[in-house]
């Protein structure tokens, strides 16, 4: 008998003149999952299924808020996001599309064998589910990964070159060693991000004004980067680390791409998270035999969860990745 049936039967009540306190003790003895403070299953799910919209639209504002800094920035420096765009692994974010796709579809498989009593099908798609989560988060590792290691990352740090292939005191001397000359390196010198160096070792600059270096930062030229040429991948080989800055063409606050995308990817990743927590709990309580046609309650509200979860990278993927 399903939530819904169970409250529309009259017997389960007593009948229609039975007295309302014996039906609510009646109800409680009958289904071992019914709040006290429900008078049937399908209250119950009814209530917990308008808490979880409500929780959900609480999640849509607060990206929302998110998206509505994306379009600032972009409608102000929409050639930092063109340019930008060409660092990020479309490959990647394509293939975790994907994933999150399925995972969707696995976990409305799931609530349908819930709700038919099948424990098996549903551990499965469960698990299938928890994989596919788990996939997500390892590709985003190797991504944040690769992108870290060639310092595309938020803030003004986006303009600070990485020192890990020298020690300390090499890096020290670099950053107080005199800038080349132009005619010495063929290209322009900005000086701004020649003033930018390691904490303490110089005056930090505001990075509104910072402008695209053009000399790397052991004081040699490097070969220039460009972005055109990219076929809607990760152009930032690991063994250039701070190539972004050799380019002359790389606008100025090209940082600010980075600083929402980190923001805004790194958000739904913990949302990610969470989501494979609560699943995993359903898992422990499927195989438990918690389930089934009378209550399902679990499945379907997490269930609602994991789709709002994968439809916000649904915009998030063409709004990064695809917008050169």
């Amino acid at each position: 008998m399903s939530q819904i049936t169970a409250e529309r039967d009259p017997h389960l009540h007593g009948g229609a003149d039975a007295d309302s306190g014996h039906a609510h003790s009646g109800e409680h003895a009958k289904y071992s999952f019914l709040a006290h403070h429900f008078d049937s299953p399908a209250q119950q799910f009814d209530s917990a299924k308008l808490g979880m919209w409500l929780f959900l639209a609480t999640e849509v504002l607060f990206f929302g808020a998110l998206f509505v800094g994306y379009a600032v920035l972009r409608s102000r420096f929409p050639e930092v996001f063109s340019y930008a765009s060409h660092y990020l692994d479309t490959t990647m974010g394509g293939i975790n599309t994907g994933v999150l796709i399925v995972s969707s579809l696995t976990m409305a498989l799931g609530v349908y064998f819930a709700q038919r009593g099948r424990k098996l099908a549903l551990i499965i798609c469960l698990w299938l589910t928890m994989a596919g989560a788990a996939g997500f988060l390892v590709i985003k590792y190797f991504e944040y990964s690769h992108k870290i290691h060639a310092h595309l990352v938020w803030g003004p740090t986006f303009y600070i070159p990485p020192h890990n292939e020298f020690g300390n005191e090499e890096a020290t001397a670099l950053a107080h060693a005199p800038t080349p000359a132009p005619a010495a390196v063929g290209v322009p010198v900005h000086s701004a991000v020649a003033a930018v160096g390691p904490l303490g070792t110089a005056p930090m600059v505001d990075a509104s004004v910072i402008k695209p270096a053009s000399v790397g930062p052991t004081g040699l030229s490097a070969a220039a980067v460009d972005h055109r040429l990219a076929g809607g991948g990760d152009i930032i080989p690991y063994e250039m680390p701070s190539a972004h800055l050799e380019d002359p063409n790389m606008p100025p606050n090209t940082h600010l791409f980075f600083s929402i995308y980190y923001a805004m990817t790194g958000l739904h990743g913990i949302h990610v998270v969470v989501g494979m927590f609560v699943i995993g709990m359903l898992i422990h309580r499927a195989t438990r035999g918690d389930f089934g046609p009378n209550y399902y309650t679990p499945v379907d509200l997490v269930g609602l969860y994991w789709h709002i979860v994968d439809l916000v990278w649904i915009f998030l993927f063409p709004l990064f990745y695809l917008i050169h």
